[in-house]
């Protein structure tokens, strides 16, 4: 009579099945097998690259509701002349605002970017981006998850889950936000991820450094006392577990908990602006943008993955009703985002720190009502600066006056492909197996942009 076996495991059983050709399928199975059991035992721990990567970080500062690209870095005279004519999207209308040369390297800006001019030579502007739709629950929802539709993992959800954190006492993704964006959470969720990837979203209005995450302190109990509740709750969790292996919501529990006790020193410090110089509080200035662009360089210096940087609540950059806001909102940014560049550089981690900067989408050449300007997809700006990508370049074109992008064109899987690259990351290997298939953050989408790589 055989002698009973025990069940196969899934690596055992793809193990002990199929020889020859069979097992080249059969490997990257198999790797990608371990990979997640891996990722169970710690997630956050930092993993290779599938290739040398010219960044480890990214900091997002995201312009939400629609900067104008031909009020900002993407001049086009042009409007001048052919002002009051009927455009595809109302009569054309010049900027208000001047343009001129900067640095070496000559790009042209506006002139509400006195600060962050200094560092034009730093800059790659993608001048030729376009998006699927000009409305902004799908045009926020597709810059941040590549899907125009809720609700897929976002870009830091997938940088973290590739790549992990360099900081174990802090979360590998932070979301820095005044309230919240109009889609709200879904703009920084892990979706089907495992839930420990989802951002953590910090209010920057009025950061307490004591207790800059909600409920993370215990008032009651000794650090040491509190040792001795965690490991009891996490041994109930992981005898649950033993019986629950595929359980993701639970691994999740587990993880979070370790991450919010070593959190409790760690976070303080790291969000505790006091603790740095006069000159460099001067340098980056007041306010609630400046402050949290000072934070994220802070957050990225101690390890953390990704910070993403929304410019306030709601979508202020919507400039239906008069397109002279955006000096209100360019002033307001201009100063941190100058200051940012520079400190990164001065502390040798610009080259190290990808910067993005962007809206979902831009603003349209003609005019809306007397002043204003409405959403506009088929040609906008992005730029980026450090990180691996070309500075003092630009890159595509939008035509005369700036309604659709003719040169060189950029789609949003483009750029999340040309960012996940310059992070060592095969945009096209970077997937995860839900609902029967593969997914990733390009979905079937995306060619890396060699030309704006230095």
């Amino acid at each position: 009579m055989p002698h009973p076996q025990s069940p196969l495991s899934r690596r055992a059983m793809l193990r002990h099945c199929g020889t020859g050709v069979g097992m080249l399928g059969l490997s990257s199975i198999l790797q990608a097998e371990t990979q997640r059991e891996q990722r169970g035992k710690n997630p956050l721990a930092p993993r290779a690259p599938h290739f040398p990567a010219r960044a480890k970080h990214v900091i997002f500062l995201f312009m939400n509701g629609g900067p104008s690209h031909v009020d900002t870095f993407d001049p086009k005279p042009a409007l001048k002349t052919h002002e009051g004519k009927q455009g595809k999207r109302g009569k054309f209308m010049p900027s208000p605002f001047t343009f001129d040369k900067y640095g070496e390297s000559g790009i042209e800006m506006c002139e509400l970017y006195p600060h962050l001019s200094r560092n034009a030579d730093d800059l790659c502007v993608i001048r030729s981006m376009h998006t699927t739709t000009p409305n902004h629950e799908p045009g926020l929802l597709m810059m941040n998850s590549g899907h125009q539709q809720p609700i897929r993992p976002c870009l830091g959800s997938w940088l973290t889950y590739g790549l992990g954190s360099e900081n174990q006492n802090l979360p590998g993704f932070v979301v820095l936000c005044p309230g919240k964006p109009v889609v709200g959470p879904a703009l920084w969720n892990n979706s089907f991820l495992p839930g420990i990837y989802q951002g953590t979203h910090i209010n920057n209005s009025k950061i307490d450094p004591s207790n800059v995450i909600g409920h993370l302190r215990n008032n009651y109990l000794t650090p040491g006392s509190q040792r001795s509740v965690l490991d009891l709750m996490q041994k109930l969790n992981r005898r649950h577990q033993n019986v629950r292996k595929e359980d993701q919501a639970l691994e999740a529990r587990i993880q979070s908990l370790e991450i919010a006790y070593r959190m409790q020193s760690e976070a303080q410090q790291a969000f505790d602006v006091s603790r740095e110089s006069k000159e460099t509080l001067e340098m980056y200035g007041d306010g609630e943008f400046s402050n949290g662009c000072l934070i994220a360089r802070r957050l990225v210096e101690r390890g953390v993955r990704m910070v993403q940087l929304y410019y306030g609540s709601g979508q202020p950059w919507d400039a239906h009703g008069d397109i002279m806001d955006h000096k209100r909102d360019a002033g307001k940014s201009d100063q941190g985002i100058g200051a940012l560049i520079t400190d990164l550089k001065a502390r040798g981690l610009l080259d190290e720190t990808l910067i993005v900067w962007g809206g979902e989408f831009g603003r349209t050449p003609g005019a809306q009502g007397a002043k204003g300007r409405d959403h506009h997809n088929t040609g906008f700006t992005v730029w980026l600066a450090g990180g691996g990508a070309k500075g003092g370049y630009i890159h595509g074109a939008t035509d005369e006056v700036g309604e659709i992008a003719v040169e060189k064109r950029m789609s949003v899987h483009d750029l999340h492909a040309t960012i996940l690259h310059l992070m060592g990351i095969d945009h096209e290997e970077l997937t995860y197996r839900y609902s029967g298939r593969d997914f990733r953050l390009t979905d079937v989408h995306g060619i890396v942009t060699e030309d704006l790589i230095a």
